[in-house]
């Protein structure tokens, strides 16, 4: 921590850091700041391109039902696959762009992008598009990931291997080709993509020039997911969630480079007692980072301060870590350490000013949005006078399909 300090930028980038004293003769603009000043926050996991909540299934795992039942109802992952599908681009921009100013509220300036509610080519590339749009609109750092491989779509329920193969050989390559996608990532977890079908998608998606992450060891205890352990052995930039991760994908993931982001919004959110062994990671040698894995199934919360107080209270971090885990972290997750998470000479100019007195703070207030102006590459963002609504107005529920229950199965506590 640093007192009576100043921040020099120049040009988009962090020029000096050090006492106000030494760096006010350099002729800048003068900006005040009270409180706080954090390093902008890096949101290293999210699904933000979506239409509709699911608010069906919350109320349904209320009244105990399962994964299993509420997807035979018409809820879970592939309600929301109908939903995008049947949405407009247009629309879909529409309802990303305002999620994604709630989270730049709450601080996150760099937050990677997933699809997934597609999983077909059109509306993987649909989806990837908005991204896009969006990136060259807002003043925010968007990272475009493709998770075609997010299930398998019910078109192909009984023909998987063909829908590994359409990944594979021209839903990878078109991606690709049309620049649409930094990283690929992949659901690796018993009854969604084995780790033999995850090795063979995530070859082809570096084979492209594709980074790689994956969705690895949420749901299967006993040590038999495998993710960890194939995340390591690709050099992925990052295994997700790793609620259920073995003492051997620890073990890998400590004497790798991939970042271990874990989730525990979503875990909360589904109401499980289970959270990912953060203390165990890190004493290993892991690096571990934090991310709100924002969706409308599993974890609707934009707010990494949030996430941050559930990783001192349910994981067991420290509060220095936490900050690690949004910042220098969480960069690293996105393959980004050496530009973005540190207030340090040569570094994006991405600042977070929270109106706290102590820097713990931040993950103390537990749903007290702190967070008083944001800049990226060292211009202010409009900070919302008002709170920036998140719901979907009432003539979209037409094209939602209202009353339609789209069949299919899935796993507890997916996206």
């Amino acid at each position: 921590m640093l007192r009576d300090a100043a921040v020099l930028i120049e040009d988009s980038r962090i020029a000096a850091v050090g006492p106000y004293g030494e760096l006010k003769g350099s002729h800048a603009e003068v900006v005040e700041v009270g409180g706080v000043l954090f390093p902008g926050f890096v949101d290293c996991h999210t699904h933000a391109v979506f239409g509709a909540p699911r608010l069906d299934d919350q109320q349904r795992r209320a009244l105990g039902e399962d994964y299993q039942t509420i997807a035979a109802a018409g809820g879970g992952i592939l309600q929301s696959v109908q939903d995008t599908r049947a949405r407009s681009e247009a629309d879909l921009r529409r309802v990303t762009r305002a999620r994604l100013l709630a989270l730049r509220a709450h601080g996150s300036t760099t937050i990677e992008v997933k699809s997934g509610y597609g999983l077909d080519l059109d509306t993987e590339r649909k989806q990837l598009r908005v991204v896009r749009a969006l990136a060259a609109e807002e003043r925010l750092s968007l990272v475009p990931t493709f998770l075609g491989a997010h299930e398998v779509p019910p078109e192909y329920r009984a023909r998987r291997a063909e829908y590994v193969r359409l990944l594979r050989d021209a839903m990878i390559p078109a991606i690709a080709r049309e620049g649409l996608a930094r990283c690929c990532d992949v659901f690796c977890e018993p009854g969604v993509f084995s780790v033999a079908e995850a090795r063979e998608i995530l070859l082809a998606a570096r084979h492209h020039g594709l980074a790689l992450k994956l969705h690895a060891d949420e749901l299967e205890i006993g040590g038999r997911g495998g993710g960890a352990e194939l995340a390591a052995e690709l050099d992925a930039l990052s295994a997700d969630h790793l609620a259920a991760v073995s003492a051997p994908g620890i073990a890998a993931l400590a004497r790798s480079d991939t970042v271990a982001v874990l989730l525990p919004a979503t875990m909360l959110f589904l109401g499980k007692t289970r959270q990912a062994p953060a203390r165990r990671l890190i004493e290993a040698g892991a690096a571990v980072a934090l991310a709100t894995d924002f969706n409308p199934g599993t974890s609707p919360t934009v707010s990494l301060p949030f996430v941050m107080a559930l990783g001192v209270s349910q994981l067991g971090l420290r509060h220095a870590e936490v900050v690690t885990a949004v910042t220098v972290n969480a960069a690293a997750a996105l393959g980004l350490a050496a530009d973005r998470g540190q207030i340090a000479p040569g570094f994006a100019a991405d600042l977070v000013a929270c109106n706290v007195a102590d820097w713990r703070e931040i993950a103390y207030w537990v749903g007290t949005n702190l967070v008083t102006a944001v800049w990226t590459g060292g211009l202010a963002c409009p900070h919302p006078a008002a709170p920036i609504s998140l719901s979907l107005h009432v003539q979209d529920r037409k094209a939602q399909g209202e009353g339609e229950s789209p069949g299919g199965q899935g796993f507890q506590g997916r996206d």
